[in-house]
């Protein structure tokens, strides 16, 4: 028998590609589960999202991160994949080390366009529309040193319409990143 798989999940905001992927996981059963969430934001909504969901949320701060104290208890964990679900930190180099190969994020545009410091939510969906790209999507792919520059794991794409806003798109967005990330997450745990 395999031995059971722990992904730990990063999630700065509302929290609903983490809450989708736990219940992606725990609809499942199979030998991979959830072993906690980790916040850098007391306000986040994905603490009452997940918290009725029967999994640990642990709230650290840019200190908890640099210190070395929230490295210390991932180590205590040794998840098998450390997932960023709409985080906004830069991951440090230190996790980086400790988990090499071990930490994807999701980033809702096909990298390596529109990637980087301060591209995230509608700040991407809004510089697609006014290059008048003609389609975008979402990038899973390794976290290295750099913003949204690791290696890519997979893309998908969806058309950009010219009726599209920001938000329009984010939503056309969103359910890819729905349909996609937890079959991603699985594959590459088994």
């Amino acid at each position: 028998m395999n031995k059971e798989k722990k992904i730990i999940l990063f999630a700065s905001g509302n929290g609903t590609n983490a809450e989708n992927i736990i219940r992606y996981f725990q609809q499942k059963e199979k030998n991979i589960s959830i072993a906690g969430v980790f916040t850098n934001n007391i306000n986040a909504g994905v603490i009452k999202r997940v918290g009725n969901l029967n999994i640990t949320v642990s709230v650290f701060n840019k200190e908890d991160m640099t210190s070395g104290k929230l490295l210390a208890q991932l180590i205590k964990i040794n998840p098998d994949l450390i997932v960023l679900a709409g985080f906004m930190l830069k991951i440090p180099k230190s996790l980086i080390l400790a988990f090499p190969s071990r930490i994807i994020n999701i980033h809702p545009a096909l990298l390596p366009l529109y990637g980087g410091k301060g591209m995230y939510g509608n700040h991407v969906h809004k510089a697609v529309i006014e290059a008048k790209e003609k389609e975008s999507g979402i990038t899973i792919h390794y976290v290295n040193e750099e913003y949204d520059a690791g290696d890519i794991i997979f893309q998908a794409k969806v058309p950009v319409l010219e009726e599209d806003t920001p938000e329009t798109l984010a939503e056309k967005i969103h359910n890819l990143e729905y349909r996609y990330f937890p079959e991603v997450i699985e594959k590459l745990l088994n």
